[in-house]
């Protein structure tokens, strides 16, 4: 034999022997996985969750984990009192009995926990029932009301709201009915033998009246939109396997996407007594991507509109007034690129309506503007400053201020970390609430004058607290994390880890997860979760004793597994966001790859000739397009559930970041579009029942992929919905990873 053959095959059979002994992908590396969840349950002690208020003054319940189980606890800030809720044993008793399942004084599962504080009673959810605690008695009864909640599901999210035409509309005064008659609008009196009057006769049945109308306070005046009707777009859904039958299943849905027909409506107002009419300028609202429900001023002067124009780069707030029918724009909010209406629109009205607190990202970060809202002109900037608010908690009229939650404030820290601040309405009086180095979680009281303070990182074990909504002072410590009993196990918190970006400028946060068994010796193939959805930011901010999507079970195979937030996600400033914008195929790649670059350099045990990659849902479309856009850096790619075509997809989400209207940008993100790129190992999963995306969205790449001639796998769950592929799924993936990445057959299942 070749002696250089021989030196290969022998440095081969060494490899294979020191992955036997340190493990990577064995049967050893697959139990720990499975078992790590079991293995550290229970054992970080003084974490809270459930928080709710009892009272506004002082009283929180909460719960927290103990040794000897989960506690539920009732804490009084003035008194600096805690003591258990209730007695744990009598209430799992009774939910025994009740529910016919055993329920553990240590692990009573109640979720969903709400109190009245009119009736003193909690309510949660177990066992797939309601369920009320009279805190006084400690007897436990169904809430029936709440069970029949729970029995109707919720809402499929595609769903519009229906035009109706046989809903009768009560005044105010409860003198009059509006209703729809032949597509117009009729009004009559409740009372006596008045005969109906019709107040609009140009509905028809291809431009109708809708019956969801709206009454002014002083019942004199009343607004009905015109619809002109758009065609439903309906998904197609093949249940291959139901339960219930042995033939297959059709099941539709209502699915509008991209550059699909919208309706369009045209408010008109209805002077009762005049019995006259008047329509908003048709112009004004054109090429309405949505137009909102009229909300009139108490004082009946006038009502308002927000106007989102189609394509997101104009939104409006528009006023019309209540006795001329005048039509005027108080807030004009427009952008070259798009603006973030479904993730960062905010309104606030001041004294019905006289101003109006607005956000917007018109200097390049999130803020906050007072207008006048009679006038429509900017007052002031409320906020400002290089960094952003993510959330408004509170706006105290009477005192002219406003409670708010912002991340990337405080010099030094990483800029996703929620902190607390208040600010007057004039932009003075700065007060930050909560400072430490951490992502903070405030549950205000129903006065907001008190809230729980939940902070940690996720690698800094948390602390609770009451603190002073005025001042941010501590006023009751409530429970400090000891992961003393989880370190024993093995377990490790993950490292947070920036780098530049791209520019070389931008910082880039993410985070590092590594095996338990670590060793500092052995090289590593690397595997990134990815979640590029630019409707948010989406790296793990809080201590979690297992971070998600199976990134420490995976970890344990033998792997590093990392996640970052790229260019093209929010929470950020306007232009790290605007990356996204038609080009969701970019997904931030460059900033990623330069991140994993800059964190082998630091950590030389990371083998990036071996990088993987896998997502759901947008993370599915991203994976893939790793291994069509960036073969040269990414080797193996598991993507479930993706939208690989942004044309396929919902309308909402991709008309937010791509635009409208279609045109060839969406092509060029498009996986099926470029599938014959394909590089690389790739395996493909989708749930037959998926009505988040359309499952022929996959199904169209592989019929590409299979054009191309192109070798992958492919994965359709039958049953299965919006996942990343389940119990089946996840270990499919894993077995994916440890063959193509470690070389190594997997163990038999």
């Amino acid at each position: 034999m070749n002696k250089n053959i021989l030196g290969l095959v022998m440095i081969g059979i060494a490899m294979l022997t020191v992955q036997s002994v340190f493990g990577q992908g064995t049967k050893e590396d697959y139990d720990r996985a499975n078992n790590l969840r079991q293995l550290i349950k229970g054992k970080a002690l003084g974490l809270t969750s459930n928080i709710v208020w009892i009272d506004s003054a002082s009283t929180v319940f909460y719960s927290s984990t103990t040794a000897t189980g989960k506690q539920f606890i009732i804490a009084n800030s003035k008194q600096h009192i805690k003591k258990p809720a209730f007695d744990h044993q009598n209430v799992a008793d009774q939910l025994s009995v009740l529910s016919g399942v055993h329920a553990k004084a240590a692990d009573l599962p109640l979720t969903e926990l709400a109190y009245s504080m009119e009736r003193k009673r909690l309510t949660f959810v177990a066992y797939e029932k309601g369920w009320e605690l009279d805190f006084s008695t400690e007897k436990v009864e169904e809430n029936k009301a709440l069970t029949e909640r729970l029995k109707k599901g919720k809402n499929y999210w595609g769903s519009r709201t229906k035009d109706v035409q046989d809903r009768k509309t009560f005044s105010p005064d409860s003198q009059w009915i509006a209703y729809i008659k032949n597509y117009n609008v009729y009004i009559q009196r409740r009372k006596g033998d008045d005969k109906e009057v019709q107040l609009s006769f140009d509905g028809s049945a291809g431009e109708y009246y809708d019956a969801w109308m709206s009454w002014s306070p002083d019942s004199k005046k009343l607004v009905a939109a015109k619809v002109r009707k758009n065609e439903d777009h309906t998904l197609y859904l093949i249940e291959s396997s139901p339960e219930e039958q042995l033939q297959p299943k059709l099941q539709t849905r209502d699915y509008l996407k991209p550059g699909d027909a919208l309706p369009q409506r045209t408010p008109a107002l209805f002077l009762v007594e005049e019995q006259k009419v008047i329509a908003m300028p048709a112009a004004l609202i054109e090429n309405q991507y949505d137009l909102s429900f009229p909300t009139w001023h108490k004082d009946s002067r006038s009502f308002t509109v927000e106007y989102n124009q189609r394509g997101h780069q104009r939104y409006q707030i528009i006023e019309m007034d209540g006795q001329t029918g005048v039509a005027k724009v108080l807030v004009d909010e427009r952008s070259k690129t798009f603006i973030d209406y479904s993730g960062k629109k905010y309104r606030y009205d001041v004294a019905d309506g006289k101003e109006i607190i607005w956000a917007s990202e018109r200097d390049g970060w999130n803020h906050l503007y007072l207008y006048d809202g009679l006038s429509g002109k900017v007052k002031n900037q409320i906020t400002k400053g290089e960094w952003v608010v993510r959330k408004v908690v509170h706006v105290d009229e009477k005192a002219r201020q406003i409670i708010f939650a912002a991340s990337g404030r405080e010099k030094g820290q990483d800029p996703y970390l929620i902190q607390y601040c208040r600010i007057n309405f004039d932009g003075t009086g700065m007060a930050v609430l909560t400072r430490e180095n951490a992502n903070h979680e405030g549950t205000f009281s129903p006065n907001h004058g008190l809230f729980v303070d939940q902070y940690s990182r996720v690698d800094l074990p948390p602390k609770a607290c009451i603190r002073d909504a005025l001042t941010g002072k501590i006023l009751m410590d409530l429970e400090e994390a000891n992961i003393q009993p989880l370190s024993v196990t093995g377990w490790k918190m993950p490292e947070v880890f920036t780098a530049k970006g791209r520019d070389g400028i931008t910082d880039i946060w993410g985070i590092i997860v590594r095996p338990t068994n670590f060793d500092l010796t052995r090289q590593y193939p690397v595997i990134e979760y990815i979640y590029a959805g630019p409707h948010s930011s989406f790296v793990p901010k809080n201590f979690q004793t297992l971070v998600p999507y199976g990134a420490q079970e995976l970890a344990e195979l033998g792997f590093i597994v990392v996640q970052m937030d790229g260019m093209g996600t929010s929470n950020r400033s306007k232009a790290f966001h605007d990356v996204c914008w038609k080009n969701l195929k970019d997904a931030g790649f460059p900033d990623r790859i330069a991140w994993m670059k800059a964190a082998a350099e630091k950590y030389p045990y990371m083998d990036l000739n071996r990088v993987g990659i896998y997502g759901t849902s947008a993370g599915g479309q991203s994976s893939a397009g790793a291994l069509l856009f960036h073969p040269d850096f990414y080797k193996v790619a598991v993507s479930s559930c993706g939208c690989h075509d942004n044309r396929m997809d919902k309308m909402w989400w991709n008309e937010q970041w791509m635009g409208y209207p279609i045109g060839p940008h969406y092509t060029e993100s498009s996986n099926v579009e470029n599938a014959y790129r394909l590089q690389g190992k790739l395996m493909l999963i989708v749930g037959e029942l998926d009505d988040n995306v359309d499952p022929s969205s996959t199904l169209q790449v592989v019929n590409a992929l299979i054009k191309a001639n192109k070798n992958f796998d492919f994965l359709m769950v039958p049953g299965m919905g919006h996942s990343s592929g389940g119990d089946f799924g996840e270990h499919k993936r894993r077995d994916y990873f440890v063959k193509h990445l470690l070389g190594i057959e997997p163990p038999a299942w």
